[in-house]
C-alpha cells in the first residue's frame, strides 16, 4: 500500500464519520422530532445531547487523524525526504546541514 493510497483511506473514512454523524444529527432533528423531544434527564432531551455530541465525534476523529498520522505516515514521509535528499545530485552537503534549504523545491511538513 502506498502512503497516498493510506492517507486517502484514512482520509475517507474519518470524514465519512464526522460528516455521516452530522448527517444522522440533522436527518433525525428533521424526520424524527418526537424522537429527538425525548427528555433524557431534566431539561436535557436526546436531540440536545445527540447535538453535543457532534464536538466528541469530532474531537475524536480529530485525535484519531493525529495520531495516525504521527504513527503511520511521518515516519514514512521523514524516510522518503531522507532517501530524497541523499539522492538528490548536485547539493551541498555542508548548507543542507547547516539547515538551509532550497529555494526552488516544494516540501511537505510532517506533522
Amino acid at each position: 500500500m502506498s502512503l497516498r493510497n493510506g492517507y486517502r483511506r484514512f482520509a475517507v473514512l474519518s470524514t465519512a464519520l464526522a460528516v455521516g454523524g452530522f448527517l444522522l444529527y440533522v436527518l433525525l432533528s428533521n424526520f424524527a422530532p418526537g424522537i429527538m423531544n425525548q427528555p433524557l434527564a431534566g431539561h436535557l432531551t436526546l436531540g440536545l445531547a445527540l447535538g453535543l455530541g457532534q464536538f466528541l465525534v469530532m474531537a475524536v476523529t480529530a485525535w484519531r487523524y493525529v495520531r495516525r498520522m504521527r504513527t503511520h505516515f511521518d515516519p514514512v514521509a521523514r524516510g522518503l525526504r531522507a532517501q530524497l535528499e541523499q539522492n538528490r545530485p548536485g547539493q551541498h552537503r555542508p548548507a543542507e546541514q547547516a539547515g538551509a534549504r532550497p529555494q526552488n523545491t516544494r516540501e511537505y511538513r510532517t506533522w
